[in-house]
């Protein structure tokens, strides 16, 4: 079964990622004060800020399992969509799955179901895609031979590649510590290498981070990363940008993570129930 979908390079005219995001929105587009004593260090500043943010993947998967909550703001020629997703995330099995909500039209009425997105090494499969996939239908997508690994087109970035991405972190530095939903964590800037980074990530996310790597024009992407006391990432948000028909793409993509250990099921679609026709753009 073949699943025909153009794709163009990110950093070239005519570029398939911001045009296949659009078809699942349709026509959418301090200073310490001291009193007689020094302030208390953060015991975060005295750790490597590289290493710390490199190391997000592994406590994540050392935890094992996650909720996810995602969020993906498109911006070009003045316009301005926000796609959302929720669901969970295994991180053992670098598989998910999530219910990805798209914006509504501009007299505020819904009319496009939820997407139904299940991760997996190497695959993405989506439900509800629209573009004239029967209701019943699943659609997949091979992400390593996505221009941008999957880190952009499917409108939620996939949370093991989000933290993957981070194994390319440089220029590193530690803000400080600020409160996120209630838990203590430490806040990191800098930009990630997708080249390096897809060098040295896990197998089941090499391929999409090297396609990746190969399909965006610029090389770095600036991250905010949030970090644990366990150093286990609590949430990130990447910026990416690039050339889509003469107008610039730009891309905020922010994944929350938090219930770590809960269930996370995903039962992939039998065979019979993928679309094997052509996707319309």
């Amino acid at each position: 079964m073949v699943v025909q979908l153009r794709y163009g390079r990110p950093g070239a005219r005519g570029s398939g990622a911001f045009a296949v995001t659009a078809v699942l929105v349709g026509s959418l587009v301090g200073t310490a004060a001291v009193t007689g004593c020094a302030a208390p260090e953060d015991p975060k500043s005295t750790v490597d800020p590289t290493l710390a943010v490199r190391s997000a993947a592994d406590a994540l998967t050392k935890a094992g399992t996650a909720k996810a909550s995602t969020s993906m703001e498109m911006a070009a020629g003045g316009t301005r969509v926000t796609i959302r997703g929720e669901g969970g995330y295994d991180f053992r099995r670098r598989t998910g799955r999530l219910q990805v909500v798209l914006p509504k039209d501009a007299a505020g009425a819904s009319e496009h179901r939820p997407i139904t997105e299940l991760l997996t090494p190497g695959a993405l499969y989506m439900k509800n895609r629209g573009a004239g996939v029967p209701a019943d239908k699943w659609v997949r997508v091979d992400t390593t031979t996505l221009d941008d690994g999957n880190l952009v087109t499917g409108g939620a970035t996939d949370p093991a590649a989000a933290a993957e991405l981070l194994r390319g972190a440089r220029q590193v530095t530690y803000i400080g510590e600020v409160d996120l939903a209630g838990v203590k964590v430490g806040h990191y800037r800098g930009v990630a290498d997708i080249a390096h980074a897809s060098r040295v990530a896990s197998p089941q996310l090499r391929g999409a981070l090297t396609a990746a790597a190969k399909g965006f024009a610029n090389d770095t992407v600036p991250f905010d990363a949030y970090l644990d006391g366990e150093g286990r990432l609590r949430k990130v948000r990447h910026q990416f940008s690039f050339s889509n028909q003469g107008r610039t793409v730009a891309v905020a993509s922010t994944t929350l993570l938090y219930g770590f250990g809960v269930p996370v099921r995903v039962t992939l679609p039998d065979r019979r129930d993928i679309y094997a026709g052509k996707i319309k753009a």
